[in-house]
């Protein structure tokens, strides 16, 4: 055991003092949300690090390039403008940055008619589930805000998709368009047939997603056989544990799939 022990620690050792020469290329993704940024490190396709921040877009991306060095490209997507402040700074520190856009190429064929409307988050995530799972009929639900439904086929085509109101959102939608309806949460216990009015609210904004999601899953399955469904965003737990089909968790699939357009556009590519 305890030779077992020495020749872990010598191997540790060996891993802290190569590890920047080992990851020399580093890819940083960031995604600016409405209220929170998220941040992950990728090397070589596989996610090291991931963090996520209040805090304002440069304060969060220098703090984060201060700690890793190796850091040499970048893709930032963002639900709104991209500051001219991190632009700079993305600029001066790293090989090679990109602002994700619509005109920015991707390993799918977009199909989807109005494309400068299409939300990045949606066909990143596609991106990250088309990376996973190759040459089949993928349908990525991100719960979130809204919840989106969104179909890559399985000849590497992006087809569209739908848009439905998240949970919070019809709880909102039903105290504010009502004159007596309270505000309320999700809740882990709802039940088919609420006894009171708080009962019958949680149940029917719950069990009416569930049916709704799993009536768009099976109607999809029933177009496109071999499907795979992909579950992402905050609410997809809640979704995981509550549909009938089966379905992969992965709440990090929308950096995944920055990643590998990251990888995509940078191949001996100079600062832009």
């Amino acid at each position: 055991m305890l030779k077992v022990c020495y020749f872990y620690a010598i191997l540790q050792d060996i891993y802290k003092k190569f590890q920047p020469s080992i990851f020399s290329k580093l890819n940083l993704i960031i995604d600016i949300g409405n209220t929170k940024i998220k941040a992950a490190i990728f090397f070589a396709g596989k996610m090291l690090q991931i963090e996520s921040s209040t805090e304002t877009e440069l304060l969060f991306a220098k703090d984060l390039l201060s700690r890793n060095n190796n850091i040499k490209n970048v893709i930032v997507s963002s639900v709104r403008e991209y500051p001219k402040s991190l632009i700079d700074h993305l600029k001066k520190k790293c090989d090679s940055v990109l602002f994700f856009n619509s005109e920015l190429p991707i390993p799918l064929e977009n199909l989807y008619e109005t494309k400068n409307t299409l939300g990045y988050d949606r066909i990143a995530a596609c991106i990250g589930a088309f990376v996973e799972f190759q040459n089949q009929n993928i349908l990525v639900i991100d719960a979130g805000t809204a919840i989106t439904f969104d179909f890559v086929n399985d000849n590497a085509q992006y087809c569209g998709g739908c848009i439905s109101p998240g949970i919070n959102m019809r709880y909102k939608a039903l105290n504010q368009f009502t004159s007596k309806l309270p505000q309320l949460s999700i809740s882990d216990n709802f039940e088919l047939i609420g006894k009171n009015t708080n009962e019958a609210i949680i149940g029917g904004v719950q069990n009416g997603i569930i049916f709704e999601v799993d009536s768009y899953i099976n109607k999809l399955k029933n177009e496109n056989p071999n499907l795979k469904v992909v579950l992402t965003g905050g609410d997809a737990p809640f979704l995981h544990q509550n549909i009938e089909n089966k379905a992969v968790l992965d709440v990090n699939i929308l950096l995944s799939g920055l990643n590998r357009i990251l990888e995509f556009n940078s191949s001996d590519m100079p600062n832009n």
